[in-house]
């Protein structure tokens, strides 16, 4: 598989007495460039945070975004805690058997004592142990997400390819035709130019010109090229700088065979290969 560097996953969760939330997305990079936006009462998970993407993610511009809130409005439901009511039980009744004269505890007394009703301050190892959780899930959802952009982006590329192919399968017919017209064009110039010039000059003259004009190495080296760009999308993982590398050879090809062109119809299609390896070209920035 590969994956866009553009990618987003949102998540959040009720911890009781504030909501935690979190936030990443990443856009295009050379490097994997990692920065936060955490609330203060957060700072202390960037580390983690920070180690945890970089096992998942190789390259991207990622901004992680973290935020603690109170909760607000509405009452929650608070469920003593009939393990610690017990034990105060216990402990009345065995204070009341040695000094009858005690009163026992009420309600209101049982109710306030720590730990009956729960406690609303949530430590920084709760809020670290489910920030981390949470974080887990996020993490898939938002590789999940460059996955699937990675996969359409692959699709365009290959039909980028097919499409290339298409051009190159049709020029090189083009390319004997082409020159053998234009030789004789060559041919028939040289003739009026040069009265005196004899005709085995002329053909030594051409020959040289041909060979300079013969384009087959060119088509020869973007059949390569194509078949290394497939062959690269099929391998998956980390493709961008290899395909990018690419898309250079391949504008390097199509310049030629543009600058030895000796017909519209070859020069026609050295510019549709160049429209072609941009569009590509486009899209791989994208991929990590």
């Amino acid at each position: 598989m590969i994956h866009s560097m553009t990618g987003y996953a949102a998540a959040s969760r009720d911890l009781g007495s504030a909501v935690l939330s979190l936030e990443i997305k990443s856009v295009n990079s050379r490097y994997l460039d990692i920065g936060f936006r955490l609330g203060e009462e957060l700072r202390f998970l960037e580390m983690p945070l920070r180690e945890k993407i970089a096992e998942r993610v190789g390259r991207g511009k990622i901004e992680c975004r973290g935020y603690l809130q109170a909760q607000t409005g509405g009452v929650r439901e608070r469920v003593p805690n009939a393990a610690m009511i017990a034990e105060l039980g216990r402990l009345d009744a065995a204070v009341r058997g040695a000094l009858p004269q005690a009163a026992p505890l009420s309600v209101a007394e049982v109710l306030r004592w720590p730990g009956v009703l729960g406690d609303d301050t949530l430590s920084a190892e709760q809020v670290q142990a489910a920030a981390m959780e949470l974080f887990a899930g996020l993490l898939d959802e938002f590789v999940a997400s460059r996955g699937r952009e990675g996969a359409k982006l692959g699709d365009v590329l290959k039909d980028r390819v097919a499409r290339m192919r298409e051009q190159v399968a049709g020029v090189t017919p083009m390319v004997p035709t082409a020159i053998a017209a234009y030789q004789e064009r060559l041919a028939a110039k040289l003739r009026e130019a040069v009265a005196n010039l004899d005709e085995d000059r002329i053909r030594q003259e051409v020959g040289v010109f041909a060979a300079k004009v013969d384009v087959a190495e060119e088509i020869a080296r973007l059949v390569t090229h194509l078949d290394e760009v497939e062959r690269v999308l099929k391998k998956g993982g980390a493709v961008g700088k290899r395909l990018d590398f690419l898309m250079q050879e391949l504008n390097r090809e199509a310049n030629t065979l543009s600058s030895k062109s000796v017909s519209t119809e070859v020069t026609a299609v050295a510019l549709e290969l160049k429209l072609l390896i941009e569009q590509m070209r486009e899209q791989v920035q994208n991929l990590e």
